[in-house]
């Protein structure tokens, strides 16, 4: 290196190597923001069309009636006239705000919940192993108990949105703080955290990921017992996304149902990228992603 600095004449990348190489790594020029965009989003547009090249081959075979499964085009053009209809954004502010509210619930009772047996041993021994078991059971089995117990109204599916995310949770914040380096935790009391302050200051912050990703499951659940329960309590005075996918299927309109399909599978995306969003966050927080953000 003194005989470079000294003559100045540049080296070659094969003369550039060992620690001299690890010393320049970190100076190559990252990626800009619009090559990193479509580098995340060509692989979702080829998997979109090869699902599309798929359902349209599938059509082609005649394998059912053009009235029970219709082509792409056919539903990508009442799919464009559903956009721009008022039944659409009115069914979807009510199965978001269901959603929101339901959610919102969900987390507050898993956070509270898993904190009290993460930190509680009587409570761990009593309901550890029974926030697993509601995780799994399938929030289809919940429906006829909530509409015993509330009838075909909206506590009903709030009932079950609240039971099929909060185990997940639940379960989240648990392992989370499991995972915290007791090492860690011996360092934050030693520099003076204690009580709500070593929760605030350490073991949330090193519990965060397994948190994000509790929640980002407790979502998907949430979701799930969401349209089970707009298909099966239809309330006749307030539209929903869920009523409409049943009002399409009793009508024998595919097109329709299939365009509200993927509406509500795109919403789904748009959830997910988010907390994907959050995740990449607090990841780069971390000091885990390399300059291109993976």
């Amino acid at each position: 290196m003194a005989s470079d600095t000294l003559t100045g004449t540049p080296r070659t990348d094969a003369e550039i190597s060992g620690l001299d190489a690890l010393e320049t790594a970190g100076r190559e020029k990252a990626p800009s923001r619009l090559r990193r965009g479509w580098s995340a989003t060509w692989p979702k547009l080829a998997a979109l069309a090869l699902a599309v090249a798929l359902w349209q081959a599938v059509v082609w075979t005649g394998w059912k009636d053009p009235w029970a499964l219709p082509g792409p085009v056919v539903v990508f053009e009442d799919l464009g006239h559903y956009l721009i209809s008022s039944a659409l954004w009115d069914g979807l502010a009510t199965t978001a705000r269901r959603a929101a509210v339901g959610f919102a619930a969900a987390v507050a009772v898993g956070l509270l919940l898993g904190l009290a047996v993460a930190r509680v041993k009587v409570l761990r021994a009593a309901l550890g192993s029974m926030i697993t078991a509601l995780q799994t059971m399938p929030s289809i089995a919940w429906f006829p108990l909530a509409i015993l117990l509330f009838q075909l109204s909206e506590q009903a599916i709030f009932f079950v949105v609240v039971l099929g995310a909060a185990p997940s949770v639940a379960n989240g914040v648990i392992h989370g703080v499991d995972y915290v380096p007791p090492l860690l935790v011996r360092a934050g009391r030693n520099l003076g955290a204690r009580g709500l302050n070593l929760y605030r200051y350490v073991i949330a912050p090193a519990a965060l990921p397994a948190i994000v990703a509790g929640l980002k499951q407790g979502w998907a659940f949430a979701w799930r017992s969401l349209m089970a329960g707009e298909l099966l309590v239809v309330i006749a005075t307030r539209t929903s996304i869920g009523a409409q996918l049943t009002y399409a299927r009793e009508l024998n309109e595919a097109p329709r149902l299939m365009a509200i399909m993927i509406v509500i599978l795109v919403v789904g995306l748009l959830v997910d990228a988010a907390f994907g969003a959050a995740d990449k966050a607090i990841r780069r927080r971390w000091g885990v992603l390399d300059q291109a953000g993976n």
